[in-house]
């Protein structure tokens, strides 16, 4: 379980691709590796990941086949930044909202607009997601917890509006248009949507 605050974005020291299954590795500051172990999952870009071996600073994950398929990590290279968030502890404050770090899907980035202060960026939504998402409701973009500040419905866009330290900590603020992020819906949402959906199938099958 993750908070979506992300703890920082770091680079991608290797990339070992094998038949089915990649390892990554990055490199993290002294801070985030406190009481990690082998066994720890690990956030990377809202993905979670098990930690299969520590090298003095750097950490290795093993990416499934399922998971290079189904989020950005399959294409990920070495030098590319990475979200990095550890795994939320007992007690520790919520200052985002509850990830699971199981992806639902990929989103495009279809627009950028960029202000003095602040950065808005549109996104759209494969169709199977579209109904989980509602204006000023939680969204997990690449691992981060933003809210939908606005939502097309019809066109299956949504975007969220990027403060100046989001910019600073996440990856996002190197994404640009035609690139892509990993999409969690909120669970709580998707859970009364599909719950709704089925006591209506039922009701109106009867």
């Amino acid at each position: 379980m993750y908070t979506g605050i992300v703890h920082g974005a770091y680079p991608l020291t290797s990339v070992i691709r094998k038949t089915g299954l990649s390892q990554l590795s990055l490199e993290l500051p002294q801070a985030l590796l406190e009481d990690i172990s082998i066994g720890a999952s690990v956030g990377l870009d809202g993905v979670c990941m098990t930690v299969t071996e520590i090298k003095g600073q750097q950490l290795s994950f093993d990416a499934m086949q399922e998971t290079l398929t189904l989020t950005t990590l399959g294409g990920l290279e070495v030098g590319d930044l990475v979200n990095v968030e550890r795994s939320a502890k007992q007690g520790a404050e919520i200052g985002g909202h509850n990830i699971s770090g199981h992806v639902d899907g990929c989103a495009e980035i279809v627009a950028v607009e960029q202000t003095e202060n602040n950065c808005s960026l549109h996104f759209r939504l494969p169709p199977q997601l579209t109904k989980y998402v509602f204006k000023k409701g939680f969204i997990g973009v690449n691992g981060c917890s933003l809210t939908v500040a606005d939502y097309q419905r019809g066109e299956g866009c949504f975007s969220v509006c990027l403060i100046p330290e989001t910019l600073r900590v996440t990856n996002l603020g190197q994404k640009g248009v035609g690139d892509w992020v990993n999409i969690e819906v909120d669970r709580q949402t998707q859970v009364i949507v599909d719950t709704v959906e089925r006591v209506l199938a039922e009701r109106f099958s009867d």
